[in-house]
């Protein structure tokens, strides 16, 4: 008979007499509504509302988690089904779900194993464990059931509890999609504002993005003045399609602002095709710090996570795009990069600034006290690589003593996969119980105040920082 697959009632919770109080506290949280405010699920999933298609395609070619696991084992991306840019045909979904099923036990202590059974179990309805065995009666078992009508996109918010999403979406998204689901869906799912593409010169598509971003905006890109305008256009345009933040990615925190000659000189370079690789930096920190500007002005709040070297394997870019799972962690420095912002806008009211990274050590060298004393900062959840059960353990042990609970964001998913929405909030609620239970046990935190803290690092937190 096939192993079960059965998600333990305690998991993630701590051992010991905390375990007791960990449960009620995990009890009071786990039902409140879910604030997805750092998210990119596909906002066409919600404006067709189509049907899933097949396993495969809903749960290992788009998440990287997965994908990149398994190629570090020698499994080629076209085993794997990865859509190539030259369009060449992928792997049979059916093959590709039985190279996942076969390999599940490279998942185990991973945070995607966990994840990945929460959705089986407690999303899919499954609970037959993963293996080369049970391939084939897992997919057509899943197959099954997102074929059901209430299986769909606009119908799993309310089964998820979703009280508002998040998309990420390009400064030259024309915003047609969200205008679409907010007639049938207002106040539910919601644009926020990515301007990396246009704001990082070498990129090789840039030229061809800014003059999008003109046309879009109705104002002309040829000069710097015109482009700043152009980005206040369109940010603007998010704002009325409900829009509460905006993101940016950058290998480094620098937000150093240039003078206008300097700004408007690199930027001319950049339209003729010259721009060094040292101005594209330069004017990267610049725009970071003119989008602190800008947020003052319209109140968008701002996260940032830098730190992580894009596509790091240029083979695997060239061959499938970006996105793919290889990109790595670099060291991140926040303290002086951050000066000229905070200097002006850390104290200024209508401002908020959301910081995250993949970099331990500043947590609580850096972040800890730049939100500790800056009331315009809050500590984003743990992100990408430090999403996981242990990783959101050290975040709050780490920052709590100088940052305390209230000068952080509160969870907020980061994720392109909808169907682990449930379970990384799950989780996240699940080790906060625990921390604060340890706290409880060791008399350092009355059972009232944990209740009220976990509460608000579950919803409330969320909802401060981004919603008022």
């Amino acid at each position: 008979m096939p192993k079960a697959l059965q998600p333990h009632p305690d998991r993630a919770l701590p051992a010991g007499e905390a375990r007791d109080v960990a449960r009620r506290i995990h009890a009071s949280t786990k039902d409140l509504p879910l604030l997805c405010l750092h998210g990119h699920v596909d906002i066409s999933l919600f404006a067709t509302d189509a049907p899933f298609g097949n396993p495969a395609e809903l749960l290992v070619i788009p998440d990287h988690y997965v994908t990149r696991m398994l190629i570090s084992q020698g499994i080629s991306p076209e085993r794997l089904g990865l859509p190539r840019r030259d369009g060449k045909p992928g792997a049979d979904p059916r093959e590709i779900w039985r190279e996942f099923c076969a390999n599940w036990h490279l998942f185990r202590a991973t945070p995607s194993r966990y994840w990945l059974e929460h959705e089986f179990a407690e999303v899919l309805g499954v609970t037959t464990h993963p293996s080369a065995e049970t391939a084939d009666e897992l997919y057509d078992q899943i197959s099954a059931r997102i074929a059901e009508p209430d299986f769909r996109p606009r119908a799993l918010l309310d089964r998820f509890n979703i009280e508002l999403i998040s998309t990420t979406d390009a400064a030259t998204d024309d915003l047609a999609q969200h205008a679409k689901v907010a007639a049938d869906l207002p106040g539910r799912v919601i644009p926020t504002f990515r301007p990396d593409a246009v704001v990082h010169l070498d990129r090789p598509d840039w030229a061809e993005l800014v003059q999008q971003l003109g046309a879009l905006a109705d104002v002309d890109t040829s000069t710097y003045d015109g482009y700043l305008q152009a980005l206040r256009q369109r940010r603007q345009a998010f704002v009325e399609a409900g829009a509460r933040a905006t993101d940016h990615g950058h290998l480094s925190a620098a937000a150093i602002p240039l003078t206008d000659a300097e700004a408007s000189r690199i930027y001319a370079d950049a339209l003729k095709g010259g721009v060094s690789a040292g101005d594209a930096e330069l004017f990267a920190g610049h725009m970071l710090y003119q989008s602190a500007v800008m947020s003052s002005e319209d109140g968008l709040v701002m996260q940032l996570h830098p730190g992580v070297l894009r596509d790091h394997d240029p083979a695997i870019h060239a061959t499938y795009g970006p996105d793919k799972g290889h990109d790595i962690p670099v060291a991140a420095e926040f303290t002086r990069s951050l000066q000229p912002l905070l200097e002006r806008f850390g104290h200024a009211g209508g401002f908020r600034l959301v910081l995250f990274t993949v970099d331990e050590t500043v947590y609580s060298r850096e972040l800890a006290p730049l939100a500790g004393v800056y009331s315009a900062v809050r500590l984003g959840a743990p992100w990408w690589f430090l999403d996981s059960p242990d990783g959101m353990r050290r975040f709050r042990e780490l920052v709590t003593e100088t940052a305390g609970f209230y000068n952080t964001s509160g969870f907020v998913d980061d994720t392109r996969a909808y169907l682990s929405i449930p379970a990384r909030h799950d989780l996240a609620r699940r080790i906060d119980a625990g921390y604060l239970a340890n706290l409880v046990v060791q008399h350092r935190l009355d059972e009232d105040d944990a209740f009220e803290v976990a509460q608000a690092l579950a919803h409330t937190q969320a909802r401060n920082t981004y919603l008022t």
